[in-house]
């Protein structure tokens, strides 16, 4: 088994693309942070990481990270590939804050890590992958989609700050405004708001893949929930999405919110993988 450590995005892409795309909804992450990476090498401030395995001239895994986050896994198509890349992500940082994976092949890069590194790994979040390609609007729900302008830049950032404590608490640290910045930057991504005579909630949507595009983070303050608003916009963003020329939109889900998993299925959205986050303490 050979890990190959592709230069830049293009070289990762041109090695391990149509790999990834066989699966693109599994995969939405990495070609979507590659193809970000592609225009934009250093759009974490740090150079990102590649890694590819291959055996007897095919691929069989690939890994991504953009330091400080986590390492991403792809899809492992043999298992024995997982050895070789863990002494792969070793020799180039030593240290992981954690890793991002399907269930069964990052438990098994888990116990890999902690054998060569000492961490303390437990799990953060147990996600699933759900692809779209329609929608289905909620009935009765007061309200309308509206474009991001620069005066809703405060509650935005609020919003975000609210969001990543309540939703991922232990994630990397990555401040409202940095992406905030990166998003309204890119011309493939942006936020959108929710209106009922004023915003209710918000939802971002980017990283695009061949077919595909990403939606996320969706969110509604606590005492606007349960008024239908998460579900319309995420309907309607969407709708908006797949009209504009994308077959599919991908999103996340936190697998502890049955809430978030109901809301999306009930417009459109179906279960593609379970992902699990890990993060790594170190043993003293």
């Amino acid at each position: 088994m050979l890990v190959e450590r592709p230069p830049d995005a293009d070289a990762f892409l041109d090695l391990a693309g149509e790999f990834l795309l066989e699966r693109e909804a599994e995969h939405n992450l990495l070609l979507g942070l590659a193809g970000r990476l592609r225009t934009n090498p250093r759009l974490y401030g740090e150079d990102p990481y590649f890694a590819v395995a291959v055996e007897a001239e095919r691929v069989v895994a690939a890994a991504l990270r953009t330091p400080p986050h986590n390492l991403a896994l792809s899809v492992v198509e043999d298992e024995q590939a997982l050895e070789p890349l863990a002494d792969d992500a070793l020799a180039a940082f030593g240290r992981l804050p954690g890793v991002l994976g399907p269930s069964q092949a990052a438990e098994r890069f888990v116990r890999l890590w902690q054998h060569r590194s000492g961490a303390a790994p437990r799990i953060s979040m147990r996600e699933r992958i759900y692809r779209a390609d329609h929608a289905h609007p909620p009935e009765g729900v007061p309200g309308e989609l509206r474009p991001y302008e620069e005066r809703h830049r405060d509650l935005v950032l609020a919003w975000l700050e609210a969001f990543a404590a309540e939703a991922m608490p232990e994630a990397p640290p990555d401040d409202a405004t940095s992406w905030l910045e990166r998003r309204r930057q890119d011309p493939e991504s942006d936020i959108v708001l929710w209106d009922d005579g004023e915003p209710v909630s918000f939802g971002g949507f980017g990283s695009p893949t061949p077919n595909g595009i990403r939606i996320g983070p969706i969110y509604t303050p606590p005492e606007l929930r349960r008024r239908g608003y998460a579900s319309a916009l995420t309907a309607a963003l969407t709708a908006m999405l797949l009209e504009r020329g994308r077959r599919f939109c991908f999103l996340f889900t936190d697998l502890t919110n049955p809430t978030s998993n109901s809301i999306y299925q009930r417009v459109g959205y179906e279960p593609v993988a379970d992902f699990d986050m890990w993060s790594f303490g170190q043993v003293e």
